[in-house]
C-alpha cells in the first residue's frame, strides 16, 4: 500500500461548516473513512487560533506512531503543525471530541462521525504495518 516508498494519507475537506469540518480520508488514493475536524479558520497569527475549536492548517505533515499521555495508548501523531502541538488522529464522534485533532468514522449523522472505533482500528492496522516496515508516513490535508 505504499507509493514512492512511503505511505500517503490524504484528507479532502469537503464540508467546511460554521463549527466543524467533514472530509474523506484516503490511503494511497483508496478511500478508507470520513473525518471530523474543528472549524477551518484563517490563521495569519496565533491570535486567530481558538484553542480546541480550530482545524489544523492545510498542508503536508509527517506522521509517526507515539504514545499519547491523554489517551494512554499509541496513536498517529502529526509532526510540525504550525501553531499546534500534540495533534493526533483518534476516535471520537462530535466536535467536542476533536480539540484540534482529526477524528475518523462514518459521516452518517450531520456534524458527527459514527463507528469511529471501527474506523480507527482499520486505520491503525494499515499505519502500523507501514510503521513496522520502516516506511515514512505523510498526511496531506486539503
Amino acid at each position: 500500500m505504499y507509493v514512492n516508498g512511503y505511505m500517503d494519507i490524504r484528507i479532502d475537506r469537503l464540508y467546511k461548516k460554521e463549527d466543524y469540518t467533514i472530509g474523506n480520508l484516503y490511503i494511497n488514493g483508496e478511500y478508507l473513512c470520513d473525518t471530523l475536524e474543528d472549524k477551518v479558520r484563517t490563521l495569519d497569527t496565533i491570535e486567530d487560533k481558538i484553542y480546541g475549536e480550530t482545524a489544523i492548517p492545510e498542508g503536508r505533515y509527517e506522521v509517526i506512531l507515539s504514545y499519547s499521555p491523554h489517551f494512554k495508548k499509541i496513536l498517529p501523531e502529526l509532526l510540525d503543525v504550525p501553531m499546534f502541538k500534540d495533534i493526533r488522529i483518534h476516535a471520537g464522534n462530535n466536535k467536542e471530541d476533536t480539540k484540534g485533532c482529526i477524528l475518523v468514522g462514518e459521516n452518517k449523522v450531520k456534524g458527527k462521525v459514527i463507528n469511529s472505533k471501527k474506523s480507527m482500528k482499520k486505520l491503525m492496522s494499515v499505519i502500523k504495518t507501514a510503521w513496522d516496515n520502516g516506511e515514512k508516513i505523510y498526511i496531506n490535508i486539503r
